[in-house]
């Protein structure tokens, strides 16, 4: 499913108003006409129950009033908070307003602070209060009586809460609080769901989503050339090549995986045993010498190489070593584990130009490249990067916080000024093209918060990449594949931490799933 920005949604509200001769009050009808439906058939005790809408001056207010239109002709008992004087209302919305007069709608307006204590029983004594008060359009921090407003809500009643197209003060282009904001259990958004939807910390506001169908036509969204999407596993159904009979190891890739130094072998080791369980034929784990035999030992199915030593470490002299492993392989995957010495960051800045095998770098290999990423570009194969927030920090020059505030806007930027692929990991890991082209995750959980994640990560990207699946297809299916797993052990074992180690004994069971 294509998602949309505050900016995307006005275009398209633009358009079909515009080009195609739409009536802007029908939108907000079938906006609001759409949202009572739901609220009558999700919480049936609105129909004879006390509801209270809260409702802004502008259009999310104006559907706000076509839902106690609904509502009331329904037979709920409603009671529209409009914060602001009614002549404030304009357009659309003052027609919504008049219309839901006409039928004897009660209407209190909340023009001071003061005004406030008029409607603390309608709060607490609704059994469902409908937020329409911020809507998309929202770009700066809620302060005043909206702020304060949002706060009786919050306090005064323990009934469910509907947003009318998204969380009052959520930003619907980064997910960001705007200073303060309402959670839903519930919201019904028009046309297309916004990033703040599925986004935190906007995704943890808005409770159980529903996208309703106001009459935008297709054609207006395939112009739109819209280039964010949500994933999830049915993406995939077809994704992984099927094996032929008569296949080898040799036609499953062989991955080079250069990770692991002295007190952190357990990062190369999860990562080469997540390759192996994702269908890579054969693995080849290179590591410091000293580190070596540690990781050998947990390895019985992939082959190990001992690198120049540097006190646990690669030694400098260890890039002609790998350079000669890379001759006869499929996938070259960097950094778990690898360290942070001067040398490492050398050895791997030294691979860069070298490498035409695709690439996978995560962890101390991104953290070598922080320096200079742009010598990204000198790759002459694909390159898949995976930071976590506090990588893509190092990457980009920005704090962690801003990395988090526009995840989207981060990723995108790196892969456009990179050429390369970006995984921008956490909750709901974004997946950035160059091209610009990305992918919201909706797979994976809070459970799946441990140590060694990412080297499982890694392991997945770079099987399915010496599977030869293009270079976004193998980053796409992995995130999505890595989060189903943990969400399938969830739903077995409860919320109790998942370990990496127990994704990886899962991913037969997750490629089952994604090639039935």
């Amino acid at each position: 499913m294509q998602i949309v920005n505050a900016e995307h949604m006005r275009a398209l509200d633009r358009a079909a108003i515009e080009d195609c001769g739409i009536p802007g009050i029908d939108l907000m009808e079938r906006a609001g006409r759409g949202t009572a439906d739901y609220i009558l058939s999700t919480y049936p005790e609105a129909a004879s129950g006390k509801v209270t809408i809260m409702c802004g001056r502008g259009n999310n207010g104006g559907d706000g009033f076509v839902i106690a239109r609904c509502l009331q002709q329904a037979g709920a008992n409603v009671c529209a908070v409009l914060v602001s004087a009614s002549d404030r209302v304009q357009g659309d919305a003052r027609a919504n307003l008049e219309a839901f007069r006409s039928l004897g709608g009660r209407i209190v307006e909340i023009t001071s602070e003061q005004d406030l204590g008029r409607i603390g029983s309608d709060l607490s004594h609704a059994c469902l209060i409908v937020d329409a008060l911020l809507g998309t359009g929202l770009a700066s921090d809620v302060t005043g009586l909206y702020a304060r407003a949002m706060n009786a809500v919050s306090e005064a009643s323990h009934a469910p809460v509907v947003a009318v197209d998204i969380p009052s003060g959520i930003d619907a282009s980064t997910g960001r609080v705007m200073g303060c904001a309402l959670r839903a259990h519930s919201t019904c958004t028009f046309g297309l769901p916004k990033y703040g939807h599925l986004l935190y910390p906007g995704a943890g506001y808005t409770g159980k989503l529903t996208v309703i169908d106001i009459g935008i036509p297709q054609q207006l969204i395939a112009q739109a050339k819209l280039p964010g999407s949500v994933q999830d596993m049915s993406d995939f159904a077809a994704a992984l090549p099927e094996r032929s009979p008569g296949a080898h190891k040799g036609d499953c890739g062989h991955v080079l995986l250069l990770a692991g130094s002295v007190g952190k072998t357990g990062a190369a080791v999860l990562c080469a045993r997540a390759a192996m369980r994702c269908g890579a034929g054969l693995v080849t784990a290179a590591a410091p010498e000293k580190a070596q035999g540690h990781i050998a030992a947990q390895l019985l199915e992939a082959m190990s190489v001992p690198l120049d030593d540097c006190n646990g470490a690669l030694a400098p002299e260890a890039l002609q070593q790998i350079l000669s492993l890379c001759a006869d392989k499929t996938v070259l995957a960097v950094g778990p584990g690898l360290g942070s010495t001067h040398a490492v960051a050398e050895t791997v800045r030294g691979l860069i130009p070298h490498v035409a095998l695709p690439m996978v770098i995560d962890a101390d290999g991104l953290n070598a490249l922080a320096r200079d990423p742009r010598m990204i570009k000198q790759a002459s194969g694909p390159v898949i990067l995976t930071p976590h927030p506090g990588e893509m920090a190092r990457l980009t020059g920005q704090s962690t916080a801003q990395v988090q505030s526009d995840r989207i806007g981060s990723a995108c930027s790196l892969a456009a000024d990179l050429g390369a692929i970006v995984v921008l990991k956490g909750a709901r890991t974004v997946i950035a093209a160059p091209d610009g082209r990305h992918w919201i995750n909706m797979t994976g959980n809070a459970a799946m918060a441990s140590g060694g994640m990412g080297d499982v990560l890694t392991g997945m990207i770079s099987a399915l990449l010496a599977q030869r699946l293009p270079a976004l297809s193998a980053a796409r299916l992995a995130v999505c594949l890595h989060g189903r797993i943990g969400d399938m052990i969830v739903a077995e074992r409860g919320r109790a931490p998942v370990l990496a180690s127990d994704i990886i004994e899962r991913i037969p069971s997750g490629l089952r799933e994604c090639m039935a």
